[in-house]
């Protein structure tokens, strides 16, 4: 059974290491309970992956909601390009947007024009201001004017969006390090989150540029996109575990609703349901 267990594991995108870290804690409790089915089974290992989740995890959000006592806070996110990271900023403001949040976007991914005209599609979708200097600007000026802005309009939250070139690291990280640097001068603690936007369906390919961005900038939380039934989702787990990051939200579909906040039990629950 714990061999099953193991390649389902493995090939649910969980990543080898994190599967014998399950695999061993599973192991540990069979022994003192003793196991007695595959129900049982079942429920252990859900139990141990929420556990492992809840250790890099402080909390389950249930809404969206950013901490009452820093205003306007500060996101800003990165991730290689292709994974979906304006469109779960796009979202992202929605949903604050929805629960009485005033929002500003920052397009400070100035390295492609269809960045910035993809964040402004979204602006007027959602409804929420956006600062923009178009392609070509610095990424620094664009983040520096928008937090300008946001102070000035007593914005709640600010979602800027950033260049993703993994190809050059030394000069992603100068980039991020710089726009962090610029933020200071308006609100001393900015950026207050730096997340992490990867695609779920990518499976170890995510995981590798986790390791990459960890590596270019401090990353203090995590979004999957593309966890809608072709994603394996199991990468969520592994990713996690490895960076001691937590995931705030994943993105489900395509539409304007898809973006959840992050609930282990119930991400686990979906991930290994009894077939």
């Amino acid at each position: 059974m714990l061999d099953n267990l193991e390649e389902v594991l493995i090939s649910s995108d969980v990543g080898v290491n994190t599967t014998l870290k399950i695999i061993e804690r599973i192991e540990a409790r069979v022994a003192k309970d003793k196991y007695l089915g595959t129900d049982e089974l079942n429920r252990i290992l859900k139990e141990e992956v929420a556990a492992l989740l809840d250790e890099n995890n402080a909390e389950d959000a249930v809404e969206f909601t950013t901490p009452e006592n820093i205003k306007p806070y500060v996101i800003m996110v990165v991730g290689v390009n292709g994974v979906g990271k304006t469109t779960t900023i796009g979202k992202l403001a929605h949903q604050f947007k929805k629960v009485g949040k005033k929002v500003v976007l920052g397009a400070a991914d100035t390295f492609r024009a269809a960045a910035v005209d993809q964040l402004k599609i979204w602006s007027e979708r959602v409804d929420v201001p956006i600062v923009e200097q178009g392609m070509g600007a610095d990424p620094a000026s664009v983040a520096y004017d928008t937090l300008q802005s946001a102070v000035k309009q007593n914005a709640d939250v600010v979602l800027i969006d950033t260049a993703g070139r993994l190809h050059n690291k030394v000069n992603l990280m100068n980039e991020l390090t710089k726009i962090k640097r610029v933020m200071n001068k308006i609100i001393p603690d900015a950026p207050h989150d730096v997340m992490l936007v990867l695609d779920g369906s990518t499976g170890q390919n995510a995981i590798e540029q986790a390791r990459q961005f960890t590596k270019a900038t401090e990353v203090t939380s995590l979004a999957l996109t593309k966890i809608d039934g072709t994603a394996k989702g199991g990468v969520v787990i592994g990713i996690s575990d490895e960076f001691k990051i937590p995931v705030r939200y994943i993105g489900v579909g395509e539409g304007m609703e898809h973006l959840q906040v992050f609930n282990k039990l119930e991400f686990v629950d979906s991930l290994f349901s009894n077939d």
